[in-house]
């Protein structure tokens, strides 16, 4: 067997390059490059072999850690988990950096591969530059830190220990049931030390993606279920979405009448334009798609993590009478609210099941058709709110007084509602366009009103609500689809947790449009606070003196090089959404909205912390009101 003398870290590229996907019966690379920043641990190992010979990989400079793997996380998302960006750092704060991120990516399931640099494997030198120091172990870095937020995990202190550590990462990688984040931390004396490596090591290697199919008995099982049921509910979630379920989703729905609901990541696998997909689900769901799972006597969900957001908190359905029964590539999440499990690929069971069904319809009648014109009517009105001086807006109810609202309509000089902006935003827009968001009150209004028309244009990160992805991701989504045009919904809030890869998406001419809504505060925090009883306390933006913050948002971004807006009616942001496509360097539209403007719940809950000791009603009787809802939710 020959033998090739490598670093570790240029071993660690030449392997990279030879990694491919067979999915479907294609084939193409898995790693498609690598985003860095270059600092004291990884420049000189990991820079010096990128520098070298980086084969077919790109290489693209981030500006921080945690935007340029929230990038790496939205490619792997945007392209259904079949292709990853990998993602070097240097020691210490470089790779402390990275823990949001692989958060974000292990509670959404996507595969990302993370390479921070570490200490010294000789420990000579110790502590050296960026080293903390703890009495308990030596053997302890900062990149520990990334141990609980990893789906496969390992120090490489010796050069021979990468082979076994990369074939171990790409497995978890590349299956489907436990993708999730790896991350391999090495040495940084040893990302710089030579090892005759095999030859064979650096072969191509090729990891397939064969589709779990259903054994009998749990085919016979669902079959049954369905069969037995008046008003089953589809529930489609992510799984579905990276399965490719679509038409089969569409055909089984159509062919036995059974309505459709979407959670975050599983919406748009099916566009709303399809006649029996009701929308969203639960706390951020639409009526229709509420008042659908409330009379369903079997929920079927596709794909999904039952997050508490898509059950209400588990108050959603009627648990007394309903059942579940979960299709899953994961054994864990199928398993959840003890359902009837069938552990295997979404579309391969959903298109062996079909046969299965024939003679079966349900007794939903034309009740779909029903609720989603009902819902449709509401989501014309919140199209056309307008603000009054005198009289509030029926979405504020409770919260701010009309005072205060015209104190924000004065300082900002706008009167543009949330929802106005949003469905505008929606009608406006290219139907291929991908619109992307995280966090706040947008994803709830998002998962609501925004209704895609094209598949897979609906990009939500909502299993961790990451505060700064937004326009770290639509660089990520760029990059998946460079010939779409990419929309970051951001607040105020999370622009200000992060937007720096705006610089690297103006820097790598990758064209995408941040849509900036400005409601000086985290309106929807605020929101959460005041609707259970507390004041209005550190959540909005103000100035030592107790004035509402403008900032102007649109100088920034002008600053970085991006062509700006300032949107604060109707035609104005149609006129910059029109201009804003003939571009080809990226945007910013400024809106200057009102607080308090965004949706409110449609027949749902949130179970959420309440203080039992208050010297305030308003929260005693919050407190009283929890303690009444959770007799109704299910305990587990």
């Amino acid at each position: 067997m020959g033998k090739i003398r490598l670093t570790t870290a240029q071993a660690l590229i030449k392997f990279l390059n030879q990694q491919y996907i067979h999915v479907d019966g294609q084939e193409f690379p898995f790693v498609e490059g690598v985003i860095a920043v270059f600092g004291h641990g990884n420049v000189l190992g990991m820079g010096q072999a990128l520098e070298q010979d980086p084969g077919h990989l790109k290489v693209i400079q981030g500006k921080n850690e945690q935007g340029m793997a929230l990038a790496a996380m939205a490619y792997g998302k945007q392209m259904l988990r079949r292709k990853i960006y990998a993602v070097t750092t240097s020691v210490g704060p470089g790779s402390a950096n990275l823990v949001t991120a692989a958060a974000t990516a292990l509670a959404n399931n996507i595969p990302m591969l993370l390479i921070p640099g570490d200490t010294f494997a000789t420990r000579q030198p110790d502590p050296v530059l960026q080293q903390f120091e703890q009495e308990y172990s030596a053997a302890v870095t900062t990149n520990d830190a990334l141990k609980p937020v990893s789906r496969y995990w390992d120090r490489v202190t010796r050069p021979e220990q990468l082979m076994s550590s990369l074939i171990r990462a790409f497995e978890v990688m590349t299956d489907p049931g436990k993708a999730g984040p790896a991350t391999i931390c090495i040495s940084q004396d040893v990302e710089g030390e030579a090892f005759d490596y095999d030859e064979k090591f650096f072969e191509k290697r090729v990891h397939y993606l064969d589709r779990k199919a259903p054994v009998d008995r749990e085919l016979k099982g669902a079959a049954e279920l369905i069969k037995a049921s008046k008003k089953p509910l589809i529930l489609v979630g992510g799984g579905a979405r990276y399965s490719g379920a679509r038409d089969i989703l569409m055909k089984i729905s159509e062919k036995h009448n059974i309505p459709l609901v979407e959670t975050q990541a599983g919406k748009s696998t099916v566009e709303f334009t399809f006649k029996n997909n009701l929308g969203g689900m639960g706390i951020t769901g639409t009526l229709a798609a509420n008042k659908a799972a409330r009379q369903a006597d079997l929920i079927i969900g596709i794909g999904t993590r039952y997050t508490d957001f898509a059950t209400s908190s588990k108050t959603a359905f009627d648990f007394d009478n309903a059942k579940f029964l979960n299709i899953n590539v994961s054994r864990l999440q199928a398993y959840k609210l003890d359902a009837f499990q069938v552990v295997a690929d979404a579309r391969t069971t959903l298109e062996q099941l079909a046969p299965l069904l024939d003679g079966y319809e349900s007794e939903f009648g034309p009740m779909i058709e029903e609720l989603k014109t009902e819902w449709l009517v509401e989501r014309d009105r919140l199209s056309k709110i307008t603000f009054s001086r005198e009289n509030f807006i029926p979405e504020v109810k409770n919260h701010f007084s009309q005072e205060v609202l015209n104190e924000y309509a004065d300082t900002l000089k706008t009167e543009f509602v949330q929802t106005t902006a949003l469905i505008t935003i929606n009608d406006i827009v290219n139907p291929d366009s991908i619109v992307i968001s995280s966090a706040g009150s947008l994803p709830g209004d998002l998962q609501r009103v925004w209704n895609p028309t094209v598949p897979e244009t609906y990009h939500l990160e909502y299993g961790y609500s990451c505060m700064g992805y937004e326009v770290s991701g639509a660089l990520g989504i760029k990059l998946a689809a460079p010939n779409q045009e990419v929309y970051s919904l951001v607040g105020d809030g999370s622009f200000l947790m992060m937007h720096s890869e705006l610089v690297t998406a103006i820097q790598y001419n990758q064209k995408i449009n941040v849509l900036l809504f400005d409601n000086s505060g985290w309106g929807c925090i605020n929101n959460l606070q005041m609707d259970h009883g507390s004041g209005s306390y550190h959540c909005e933006f103000r100035t030592h003196d107790n004035k509402v913050l403008n900032i102007d948002y649109a100088k920034v971004a002008e600053g970085y090089g991006a062509k700006v807006y300032r949107a604060n009616t109707v035609d104005e942001l149609k006129a910059a959404l029109e201009d804003a496509k003939k571009q080809e360097v990226s945007t910013l539209i400024e809106m200057k909205v009102l607080p308090k403007t965004m949706t409110d719940g449609y027949d749902s809950w949130w179970n959420v912390g309440v203080a039992e000791v208050s010297n305030k009603e308003s929260i005693q009787q919050a407190y009283e009101s929890r303690k009444q809802k959770l007799e109704t939710a299910k305990q587990y």
